[in-house]
Formats: structure tokens, C-alpha cells, sequence
């Protein structure tokens, strides 16, 4: 395949999904307590943005859906409290490495394969600012010029698993989906990217909505493997 997605959170980026949220999501409470808020109300005010973001159904970008969401629920003004959640990205949320688990293998292979030629696209779940999304491509060993592009909530209408987000990649990008690869560790979200005919590989490591699968039997991969062997695949020019 020349245009390969890879998915950042439990793929390059190996991680824990709950406990990764479960330590930044106070940290985020805790920047923004002079807002008089309480932690449990801050984190229910994030979720409904979050959930915002998910049934986007593409008339306004993530980003948007997200504040529009979050403002209704916590009775705040976007313009005043946005530049200190931009300031959290940049900053505190930094802290939240600790709750994933880098490996140098996610460099090797991305760059391998643009040694190799292909092109590298960023398609991980646009649920997060741009900043935010900067500092977990570094957590990760990685840098954003490794990719032809990124999708943030910012220039994204739509969120995994609906079909239109990966339309949205391909549309923005002129790819072919015959001429793609998406990897990914999501049953669910990474994997209905198949459905447009784009081939898919799913990277067993931090499996996310497979609980109760047969992975033999009841996933509809055209792949799946340990980051380890995909990384052998890689090095064998097999990709």
C-alpha cells in the first residue's frame, strides 16, 4: 500500500485508553477550578462535549460541536476559559505521559516506511485540540512532519467509528481507498474504515472494544499483529 493511517492512542502511542483518561481529565479539572467548578462537574462537562463530537453529523467542525456542547452544560463564555484550556494542553497535560507507554518501535516503523516511499497520514480520533494532539505525536517518539497530515478537532467534521470521518480523510488528502492501509488497535472505530474498501490492520497490543472476540473468527481485518511484528513486516519491505 503507498498511503498508509495509522491511529496514534493504543497503536504508535501504546496506552491504557481508561487510565489515560482517568489521569488527565483531573488535571484539567484542577487548572480550571478558579472557574468554581467541581471536578466531577468538569469532567461530566467534557464527556458531553466529547459525546458532541462523536454525533457530529458534519455541519460544524469537531471543535465547534465540542464548545457548543461544553458552554451549554457549564454556563461559560468559549472566548474567556478557551486560552486556559489551550494553555492545559500546552502545559499540565504533559503530565499525563506517565499513564501511557511510549516505545521506540513507533519511530521505526513510520520512519521505514517513509524511507520505503509511502506516504504516512495521522488518522487518529479528532476528539482533541490540535496542541493536544502535538504533544502525544512527541510522547510518541514522533514528530508531525512524519505525516502528511493530521486530523484534529479542529479540521474534522466527524469522529471514528462513522464511515464519513475516514470519507472526510480521503476527500482532504486525494486518496484512493484501494491505494490505502489503516492501523489501528480499535475493533470498532479503526476497523470501519473496511468499509470503503480500505485495507485494514489491526495491532493487537492495547485491543480496544474487543472484549469477547475471537479475533480469529470475529474480526473482519485484513491484518492483525503485535506492533513488534508489524514492525517486522515493516523492516522486510512486506507493507
Amino acid at each position: 500500500m503507498q498511503n498508509i493511517l495509522f491511529d496514534l492512542d493504543g497503536t504508535l502511542l501504546p496506552m491504557n485508553q481508561e487510565k489515560f483518561v482517568t489521569f488527565y481529565l483531573p488535571l484539567l479539572a484542577e487548572k480550571m477550578k478558579k472557574y468554581d467548578i467541581s471536578t466531577n462537574d468538569l469532567i461530566s462537562a467534557v464527556w458531553k462535549g466529547f459525546y458532541a463530537m462523536v454525533a457530529n453529523d458534519g455541519h460544524q467542525t469537531n471543535e465547534d460541536a465540542f464548545w457548543e456542547a461544553f458552554d451549554a452544560v457549564t454556563g461559560w463564555e468559549r472566548t474567556v476559559v478557551e486560552p486556559d484550556v489551550t494553555d492545559f494542553y500546552q502545559n499540565e497535560f504533559n503530565q499525563a505521559v506517565v499513564s501511557t507507554d511510549p516505545t521506540g518501535m513507533a519511530a521505526e516503523i513510520i520512519h521505514t516506511l517513509k524511507e520505503q516511499g509511502k506516504k504516512i497520514y495521522l488518522a487518529t480520533n479528532p476528539v482533541f485540540p490540535e496542541c493536544a494532539t502535538m504533544n502525544r505525536i512527541k510522547w510518541a517518539g514522533l514528530d508531525a512532519s512524519d505525516f502528511e497530515a493530521v486530523t484534529t478537532y479542529e479540521n474534522s467534521h466527524y469522529c471514528k467509528p462513522n464511515v464519513k470521518y475516514f470519507e472526510e480523510v480521503l476527500r482532504d488528502n486525494h486518496l484512493n481507498p484501494k491505494e490505502c492501509l489503516m492501523v489501528g488497535n480499535d475493533v470498532k472505530e479503526d476497523l470501519a474504515a473496511g468499509q470503503l474498501g480500505i485495507k485494514t490492520w489491526l495491532v493487537t497490543d492495547c485491543l480496544e472494544h474487543g472484549e469477547g472476540l475471537d479475533l480469529t473468527k470475529d474480526v473482519k481485518a485484513n491484518y492483525q499483529s503485535t506492533l513488534e511484528e508489524l514492525l517486522e513486516t515493516c523492516r522486510r519491505g512486506e507493507l
